[in-house]
């Protein structure tokens, strides 16, 4: 095949294609009698995998000692990681697409539109109910699951999935109707321990971890009154 043959069917351009030639990455083929370099199918998968290193932010002297060590693999190893990674594209334009169908059934932006449906279900569940804070809560941890990367969703959702169940939701709802009743009390209200002591006793482990490494101050505070802050402070005590 040609350059131009090559570079559609990689999907860059050709200009990209001389580049790669020029940096060493990818070899150029002899000039055929007629003046023109005939490509191969081995050049072609050698330009995907210079593309798909590229596209990972790696630096083009980084790729090249990446291509170093592949050149010890043969051709249908080096197909098969290739085939690998674009079934991983194809997963996040899945789940990206999965986030878009929700955005258009809403029809506006609320706190669920930009997390995972399953993430969405977890968090109706856990807030449901017509609390104040639980409406807080729910907006924050939404806002957490988005900044997330895929690890770190699948983490908190495997965390806070059992706290949907049933009866764990029923106590999350009474303990969320607790904070509400915090809204106009003073920081050294006895409420506020009693408050804790339960949260402490109802979240996870691994919540507890998190939030004992927290500095209770900044923008994510906002919408909370001292004393329900104050709540969040003697949890790192508890």
């Amino acid at each position: 095949m040609r350059i131009g043959e090559l570079a559609e069917l990689v999907g860059v351009s050709t200009r990209t294609v001389r580049h790669y030639h020029h940096q060493g990455l990818l070899p150029e083929p002899e000039r055929l009698a007629n003046g023109y370099r005939e490509y191969r199918m081995r050049d072609a998968v050698l330009l995907a995998r210079v593309r798909r290193l590229v596209e990972l932010g790696m630096s083009l002297d980084e790729v090249r000692d990446v291509l170093a060590d592949d050149r010890s693999r043969d051709l249908r190893e080096v197909l098969r990681e290739l085939d690998d990674d674009l079934a991983r594209q194809e997963d996040a334009i899945r789940a990206r697409r999965a986030r878009l169908a929700l955005l258009l059934e809403d029809g506006e932006l609320n706190p669920d539109s930009a997390v995972s449906p399953d993430m969405a279900g977890v968090l109706r569940d856990i807030t449901s109910g017509g609390s104040k804070f639980a409406e807080l809560d729910r907006g924050m941890l939404a806002l957490v699951d988005t900044a997330a990367g895929p690890e770190g969703r699948e983490w908190m959702l495997g965390v806070l999935r059992p706290l949907a169940e049933p009866a764990m939701a029923a106590r999350g709802h009474e303990l969320y109707a607790r904070m509400d009743e915090l809204a106009d009390a003073d920081v050294d209200d006895p409420r506020v321990a009693r408050v804790a002591a339960e949260l402490a006793a109802y979240l996870p482990d691994e919540l507890l971890a998190i939030m004992a490494e927290q500095e209770f101050e900044g923008p994510w505070l906002d919408g909370m009154t001292p004393a329900q802050v104050e709540v969040f402070r003697r949890l790192r005590g508890c």
